[in-house]
């Protein structure tokens, strides 16, 4: 089988319907869809794994499972996976009617262990706030070896065709019940493929909605990003990859810590934990500030770099507020 379409499926009742539709919408023959079923209780979505799997018994494959988070329920797709080829899609997103023809062909040309394709983000209201950058859009075969900067781009599982391989002996996996489970995992996958190619398709329909996890109010569960950055740099030291990738690290480390700080100060610049995002950086990159990929920030992101580290916080969420108005 080409490729196993795994959908995580957590109280979504209102939003998996329209998912389904475009999977169902796909113009492509050799592939299955497996939907696990993470412990839901609102008490439809089950119900309505198995109405879709009853309707389409040659496609659909449901498995329940207790709540174990996002990334457990991957896992356990992963694990019953068919397909030499893995596609995560969340339950309230996705996909374009081409997407899964397109991605067959690409196998077909290159057979790489991972592509890479464009997304939008689309609001409840139907508004496209914008759509991907990727680092390098030629289609040719790479590694990060010959493209580091891959580690930059988004880390969504969602935005990549994985091979199956890759999951193959288990020490690549997504944690489960933690924020930022990509972070930790995809840029693992980057280092073991053996070729990866990014192209500027734009298959991938990401929905913006209050109840996501990533726009979720619990503002001290930012600080797992540290646990995600801590993850990644020990797997790079244990593949002997650390001292090559550093520079690299260390400004995903800057960009990370910033990204999450910023949403911690917009709404809480009193919070006693902000200065542990940048002490991560001080204790793993202490020469983070000669890091020549530094500029790479942009002057926004190197003000409000200069504001942390003089913990100037409310300043800092003055800043936001100021920026926001004047959009």
């Amino acid at each position: 089988m080409r490729m196993s379409v795994i959908v995580p499926v957590y109280n979504v009742a209102d939003y998996l319907p329209a998912c389904m539709d475009s999977l169902l919408a796909q113009r492509c023959d050799d592939w299955e869809l497996i939907l696990v079923d993470d412990g839901s209780t609102d008490g439809k979505s089950p119900k309505l794994c198995d109405e879709y799997a009853t309707q389409h018994p040659d496609l659909f494959r449901v498995i329940h499972q207790a709540n174990g988070g996002l990334g457990a329920a991957r896992n356990t797709g992963i694990e019953a996976a068919k397909g030499e080829y893995l596609l995560f899609v969340d339950s309230d997103d996705t996909l374009a009617p081409d997407c899964l023809e397109q991605l067959s062909a690409w196998i077909e040309e290159s057979h790489a262990d991972m592509y890479v394709f464009g997304y939008l983000y689309v609001t409840e209201q139907g508004e496209q706030p914008g759509e991907a950058r990727l680092s390098e859009l030629n289609g040719r075969p790479v590694t990060l070896a010959q493209m580091p900067e891959m580690l930059l781009d988004s880390p969504s599982a969602c935005f990549r065709l994985w091979k199956r391989e890759l999951f193959a002996d288990g020490s690549i996996r997504f944690p489960g019940r933690v924020w930022y489970e990509d972070l930790c995992t995809t840029p693992k996958a980057l280092l073991r493929a053996k070729s990866i190619v990014q192209k500027p398709n734009v298959f991938y329909r990401y929905l913006l909605r209050p109840g996501s996890i990533m726009r979720n109010d619990n503002l001290r569960r930012n600080l797992e990003i540290l646990n995600a950055l801590e993850t990644v740099r020990a797997y790079y030291e244990s593949e002997g990859a650390l001292d090559q990738y550093r520079a690299w690290l260390s400004y995903l480390a800057v960009d990370s810590v910033l990204a999450a700080a910023r949403r911690v100060l917009l709404s809480d610049p009193n919070a006693d934990y902000l200065p542990d995002f940048l002490n991560y950086v001080r204790k793993e990159y202490p020469d983070y500030r000669s890091n020549p990929l530094l500029p790479r920030l942009g002057k926004k992101k190197l003000i409000l770099l200069r504001l942390l580290e003089g913990r100037h916080y409310k300043l800092a969420q003055t800043m936001f507020h100021i920026v926001n108005k004047l959009k």
